[in-house]
């Protein structure tokens, strides 16, 4: 950047940039290191266990994968084997990993596996692949030593999917993951017993070192095409790392994510300069201008990281929160949004 530009770009104020109040707060000479983000509340436990791989001075990759394992440990919950089933009453999971290399790894559509984050590090680290599917990305796990879990969905999805049956619609609800009250399959947010209802869970971490890494985990829209996959585990939509700029990952309607391919748009805003705040915002505005009339029905949130450790968070809707993990803050914020 030129001396002329950057006093134009000084001129526009810090406001311009997009930074939130949140954000702001680790914009210094100081990099916020080690920090780990997660989409929703349910990141609160997430980062907590990837905190403890962090704090000891271990490796991003590591922490990452550590959360998403909390996760796909949560019996009930909307990311993991207690999700809910595709229309055919079969769970099918997503996940990918990337580290500060941009080596990566992912699954889509694998059946009957408890950690697809770990078997997507396998492939990451054993293949020359960036993605298995399917029976294949199953044969994989298991030649790999994981164990393959009986086909049995949890009481709360076995529930929600028999009711689903009646009209057999689909039609996702806006913010399901932060919803508190609601009927019908999609709803609400905590089950009976207690456990959140969420369909993805995306995170990024920063290390000491200040290296960067990423990992998503998710079931997939509930009661989708069997052989559907979103944007969680692709490289690029669902999540990606530049260790020279930063990380972002997303949630909601992967479909609309995939179609700009949102989480390299949103990287290469922040490479351009832009804030991650205000770089997830102009991604999620080309959902919205491409279609506004399907923008109004839909949810997406883009979460993203730069390499100082400043953060920032936009979505389409109001509802989208994210949690933040450091030696300053353990907290729950709330994105911006458009609509």
């Amino acid at each position: 950047m030129n001396r002329k530009n950057f006093i134009k770009l000084g001129s526009l104020g810090l406001s311009s940039l997009g930074l939130s109040s949140a954000g702001m707060r680790s914009w210094n000479n100081t990099i916020q290191k080690p920090i780990v983000l997660s989409t929703w509340d349910s990141g609160m436990a997430v980062n907590e266990a990837a905190w403890k791989i962090l704090s000891a001075n271990g490796k991003s990759i590591d922490a990452v994968e550590a959360g998403a394992m909390q996760i796909e440990d949560t019996i009930n919950c909307c990311v993991g084997l207690g999700g809910y089933p595709d229309r055919d009453g079969i769970v099918t999971l997503d996940a990918c990993i990337m580290d500060e290399h941009a080596n990566c790894g992912a699954v889509a559509g694998i059946e009957q596996i408890k950690h697809p984050i770990s078997v997507a590090r396998k492939v990451m680290e054993k293949t020359p692949h960036v993605i298995l599917v399917g029976n294949g990305a199953q044969q994989f796990a298991i030649e790999n030593g994981f164990q393959k879990e009986p086909p049995v969905l949890s009481p709360s999805a076995e529930a929600a999917y028999k009711e689903w049956l009646i009209k057999s619609e689909y039609k996702p609800v806006i913010n399901i993951e932060n919803k508190k009250q609601g009927n019908g399959p999609f709803a609400p947010a905590f089950f009976e017993d207690g456990s959140p209802n969420h369909d993805t869970m995306g995170l990024v971490a920063m290390d000491m070192a200040g290296n960067l890494s990423g990992a998503v985990t998710t079931s997939g829209m509930a009661f989708k095409v069997h052989g559907r996959v979103g944007d969680s585990p692709i490289i690029g939509a669902g999540l990606y790392v530049d260790n020279e700029v930063g990380a972002a990952t997303s949630s909601g309607v992967g479909e609309e994510v995939i179609r700009i391919c949102g989480t390299h748009l949103v990287v290469e805003f922040m490479r351009q300069g832009y804030s991650p705040e205000l770089a997830c915002k102009k991604a999620v505005e080309r959902i919205v201008k491409r279609d506004p009339k399907k923008a109004a029905d839909i949810q997406v949130g883009f979460l993203a990281m730069n390499k100082k450790g400043v953060y920032g968070a936009y979505a389409i809707q109001k509802g989208f929160v994210f949690s933040v993990k450091s030696e300053r803050e353990n907290v729950v914020h709330d994105a911006k949004f458009i609509l």
